[in-house]
């Protein structure tokens, strides 16, 4: 990959969708993750203005601390570069005391994971449209495409996706170019959903390396009959995945009224 070009193409996309738009510049969730580190600097290399939330929601220490070191470091190489912290715990914590009972408290864990990146999206488009920003999206293609690895409209609901067409590989490429935070290259990837140390890689059963080898090989027509062992295992958990999660691919299904029932 030739870094340095598609950071510039990458810086040029943004900015030029932002002033088509007419809008100032963007906001973007700071999570101590790679995707959110990358995709902020990218946002705050076009010049335009830049807001990091940061909103935790019972976060692991380790995840808030590498989130405002980042954007402590932001601030200090880029110009135009503001911070809010936004507290949602009580808000999670009252929805959760308004929502009923349930008999087996395990059985709406997924559901409420997928809940806090929701209220992380309503806060993120509440300050996009007080000040003129667009929502940035942080997923890449693996996720986005690959196994759907996101919340629907929750980190999914963005207003557009600067680094959606990288592999997790190219994510890390670019944040070495970018010179982002040694302790946010080398932490574990997780999407910070569950309150512990959880990783992606727990959550889905396969690593980034291993889940974009099994997007390859599914483009090239290949499937878990192809292999054996681990490759066999993996291959199988890419094309679950895939399958289930198609309905976040693609676009929301219409029911199309035939024209002469509507006559």
């Amino acid at each position: 990959m030739q870094t340095e070009k598609v950071v510039d193409h990458i810086v040029n996309w943004l900015k030029d969708y932002a002033t088509n738009a007419h809008m100032k510049g963007f906001v973007i969730g700071i999570s101590g993750g790679i995707d959110s580190a990358v995709t902020s600097t990218l946002c705050a290399r076009t010049g335009l203005e830049l807001l990091c939330l940061e909103m935790p929601i019972h976060q692991a220490p380790s995840q808030v601390s590498r989130a405002l070191n980042h954007i402590d470091w932001l601030q200090k190489n880029y110009t135009d570069v503001s911070m809010i912290k936004v507290d949602l715990t009580p808000v999670f914590d009252g929805l959760l005391a308004a929502l009923p009972p349930v008999e087996n408290e395990e059985s709406r864990f997924m559901s409420l994971a997928n809940t806090r990146a929701r209220l992380r999206m309503t806060s993120l488009y509440y300050f996009a449209a007080l000040k003129k920003y667009l929502v940035a999206g942080t997923g890449n293609k693996v996720e986005d495409f690959g196994v759907g690895f996101f919340t629907k409209y929750g980190d999914g609901g963005v207003d557009l996706s600067p680094i959606a067409d990288l592999m997790k590989s190219e994510v890390y490429e670019i944040a070495r170019f970018l010179g982002i935070n040694q302790e946010i290259i080398d932490a574990a990837p997780t999407d910070g959903l569950w309150g512990d140390n959880r990783t992606d890689e727990d959550q889905i059963g396969a690593s980034y390396d291993e889940l974009e080898w099994a997007m390859k090989m599914q483009d090239a027509g290949k499937d878990n009959s192809h292999f054996e062992g681990r490759k066999r295992e993996v291959m199988s958990i890419y094309l679950r995945l895939n399958k289930a999660n198609q309905h976040k691919m693609v676009p929301i299904p219409v029911c199309e009224i035939p024209a002469q029932l509507k006559n």
